[in-house]
This record gives C-alpha cells, sequence and structure tokens, in this order.
C-alpha cells in the first residue's frame, strides 16, 4: 500500500555501462533498491540526464546493460509514478524507446514547471552559461538530425565501441580539467542561474552534470542545485511540497 504522501524525486549522472568499472551491477542494484524505497511515496521522479554512460538508439536495438533499472522504472511507471528522461551529454542520442517500453517523458533541454506553488528550471547543466565554446559546437553538431541519422548506418557492433570510447576520453578530459580548476565547477552554472532568478524568478534550479553535490540560496527567494551524481555521491533531491531538500542514500552496498 502506498504512502499518502506524494513526493517528487531527482538524480543524474548515474553513468550506467561505465567500461572502465567492475561494479556496475552492485551500483545498479543499489540505484534500484533505492528506487523501490522512494516508490512508496513518490509521484514523480526526474533523471536530469546522463543516466547511462552511453546511449543511442538504432532502429531495431539499443546498447545491451541497465535492464534492473529499466524494470524497475517500469514496475513504477505502472503503479502510476510518472518518469522524466533528461537528455545527457553522454546519452543524447535518445528517441522514443523509454517512452514506449516504460512511458517514460523525454527531455531535450530545459524542462520548467510549477508544483506546489513553486517553480522550477530543470536542466542536464551541459551547454549553459558562458565559456565552453568548444563543447557547444560539439553539442550543437552532435545533436543534428542529419548527424544521428548517418550514424546510425554504422552497424552497433561498431558504432557502440566506437561511441563508448570517445565517451570514456570524454571523462577522462573532464576530469583532468576539473583537477586544474580553481573555482567550484558549478561557478558557471550558479552565475548562469543567478542571471535567470533576476529576470524569471524561479525558486529552484536543479542540475547535473559537473558531479558536485550542492544546494545554495542565490538572488533572493532563488536556490541553485547540483544533484552531483552516483558515481562517487550517490546524492538526490527530493521536494515534499514546500521544500526541496539534498540527501545522500544510505542503504548499505548490495553485492
Amino acid at each position: 500500500m502506498r504512502s499518502s504522501s506524494k513526493n517528487i524525486y531527482f538524480i543524474s549522472d548515474l553513468h550506467l555501462g561505465l567500461v572502465s568499472e567492475r561494479g556496475n551491477h552492485s551500483r545498479e542494484r543499489l540505484i534500484c533498491e533505492w528506487l523501490r524505497r522512494i516508490s512508496e511515496d513518490a509521484s514523480e521522479v526526474f533523471l536530469l540526464g546522463d543516466v547511462f554512460d552511453f546511449w543511442h538508439e538504432y532502429r531495431y536495438a539499443v546498447p545491451k546493460g541497465s535492464v534492473r533499472l529499466l524494470g524497475t522504472l517500469a514496475e513504477m511507471s505502472d503503479k502510476g509514478i510518472q518518469i522524466y528522461f533528461f537528455k545527457g551529454n553522454h546519452d543524447m542520442w535518445m528517441r522514443d524507446y523509454l517512452t514506449h517500453e516504460i512511458g517514460a517523458t523525454i527531455v531535450s533541454d530545459e524542462f520548467i514547471m510549477e508544483r506546489g506553488g513553486k517553480t522550477f528550471f530543470l536542466h542536464h547543466g551541459d551547454g549553459l552559461g558562458k565559456g565552453e565554446i568548444m563543447y557547444k559546437l560539439v553539442r550543437k553538431i552532435f545533436r543534428n538530425s542529419l548527424c544521428q541519422w548517418l550514424y546510425k548506418w554504422i552497424h552497433p557492433d561498431v558504432g557502440i565501441p566506437l561511441a563508448r570510447y570517445f565517451s570514456h576520453t570524454s571523462r577522462q578530459q573532464h576530469h583532468k580539467k576539473k583537477n586544474h580548476q580553481q573555482n567550484d565547477p558549478n561557478s558557471s552554472l550558479i552565475a548562469f542561474s543567478n542571471e535567470m532568478a533576476q529576470e524569471k524568478g524561479y525558486h529552484y534550479f536543479i542540475y547535473g552534470h559537473r558531479h558536485s553535490p550542492i544546494r545554495m540560496m542565490i538572488h533572493k527567494d532563488s536556490c541553485f542545485v547540483n544533484l552531483g551524481d552516483w558515481i562517487t555521491h550517490n546524492t538526490y533531491a527530493v521536494f515534499d511540497g514546500k521544500d526541496l531538500t539534498l540527501h545522500t542514500c544510505i542503504l548499505n552496498n548490495i553485492a
């Protein structure tokens, strides 16, 4: 029997399918156990991008793996919980497979909503704010429908390993850059959100992408939240109808 309370949950950057990680299945089981726990009081679950370390939907094929996650999300959807999948920079090639299979809503860019009298600006967090000119150009190319159409003609046995190689290379470069940064990796997103808060007055700005969990007040009544990740932090946010809080999953690791 489900609880009468209706919470909204937010997670990001699960990066399931990491080629270099041996504990993928253990981490996936942990995520699924958490999802089963929150299904008792959840009305909506927002997965704000990079759920998969790589994702590409061919016409008759999708990457192997993550069946536990998809099965758990399907069960939640069958209970009436609304599931939202945001396109991240690692899994931007989503189309309609997850909509047909588990009833998920696919979100390509920002998602603006009102819940409990509060306004939310949701986005994976990539390509926002100033700087990252080269990445923004690459993102535009990767999201181009013609480029995606051309890529699908590469056989999956070649196309998927190739894309995973570039995904791994991209992550290594990101970590090197992050290690050399002297400021908060969220700084560009905070600056962007502060400008948006002054212009639009949203109460909550929620992102992933930077893998650094943080909750802080910015302009007046506006709150900035980065969800962190489920590689090292196991963090998530929950909105109970009045306030949004950031938490760390305290479940024991599941072998």
